[in-house]
């Protein structure tokens, strides 16, 4: 059987709540969706559907083969449109949103180099710590930095940033470097509240986590006066990955704890999903796909944990 057209015939069952409503949707007989279904079904060797005369309900592998097809055959309209987007054009504005500091520090500049190959492209950035809907604000893509949920958005995975701890220097000449979590009690810590909690940081000793209450001389929610103080050695910082990286190449800040970080935070390029999608946002989500992962790498200082 043609495993996709069954694929589509049985999602568009299910979305339309009937076998003859879909076979009205798909212009075929109300046979040729039962057929369809049946091969389907045999294929799997697996009931997707309880079906009546009535009603028809998703058994719970037909649940899962459901979300499993929407997310291949989104796939397939995604390969599709870009194969005809090579031929294409990108022309006309492209509205496009990233949280503050990351924007301005990797989106911006990529954003200006893209104006500067597509010249028929314009961008209008909105940078904002918050999670915004796409849709309902009129934007074609984003950057989240966060594990994503199962949504109508599609996520090109763009990379990884870290949660990591650092101070300066001079701060850990004078005040020594914490060797194990546990130590921050005794450190002057500047809590950065995009981060959660303000009053602990959470850590992973293996598989166990670890949570450590911690407390200091500033607090905010922006990082970047944070990051700037940590510098100037006012205390001990927990931080995402890119925002302290320049003044970690510069040596103005040391990585500390590495061996006791928490998991790492997932980069992705979420767009709405669109059979024909325009092509200037197609080249922009790839131009970010091909450069971001570099410019936000950062590599974790060799262990200084004890051998056991």
């Amino acid at each position: 059987m043609d495993k996709l057209r069954g694929m589509a015939t049985f999602v568009r069952i299910v979305e339309s709540g009937s076998l003859t409503a879909a076979a009205g949707t798909l212009d075929v007989s109300g046979p040729s969706v039962v057929r369809q279904l049946a091969s389907l079904e045999r294929a799997l060797d697996v009931r997707l559907l309880n079906r009546t005369t009535r009603r028809i309900a998703l058994t719970d592998e037909g649940r899962d083969y459901y979300q499993r097809c929407k997310r291949i055959l989104a796939e397939v309209d995604d390969a599709e449109a870009a194969a005809g987007m090579r031929r294409a054009t990108a022309q006309g504005e492209l509205r496009v949103t990233a949280p503050v500091l990351f924007g301005r520090m990797h989106v911006a500049p990529l954003a200006a180099a893209f104006v500067r190959r597509h010249d028929a492209v314009s961008i209008d950035l909105l940078l904002v710590d918050r999670v915004v809907n796409l849709l309902d604000e009129g934007l074609d893509a984003g950057v989240r930095i966060a594990a994503l949920p199962d949504s109508s958005l599609v996520a090109v995975p763009v990379g990884e940033v870290l949660r990591v701890v650092c101070a300066s220097p001079r701060y850990l000449t004078r005040a020594g470097t914490p060797k194990v979590p546990q130590d921050l009690r005794a450190h002057a810590c500047l809590r950065f509240a995009g981060l959660g909690a303000i009053h602990e940081w959470g850590f992973r000793d293996g598989s166990r986590k670890v949570v450590v209450p911690v407390a200091g001389p500033l607090s905010g929610n922006q990082a970047d006066p944070l990051v700037d103080a940590c510098a100037d050695g006012l205390g001990v910082g927990m931080f995402l990955s890119y925002q302290v990286a320049p003044l970690v190449a510069a040596g103005r800040l040391k990585l500390v704890l590495a061996d006791y970080w928490p998991p790492p935070v997932p980069v992705s390029v979420v767009y709405p999903h669109a059979k024909l999608l325009p092509a200037r946002t197609r080249l922009f989500v790839d131009w970010l796909r091909e450069r971001l992962p570099a410019r936000i790498a950062l590599s974790r200082p060799a262990s200084g944990r004890a051998r056991r």
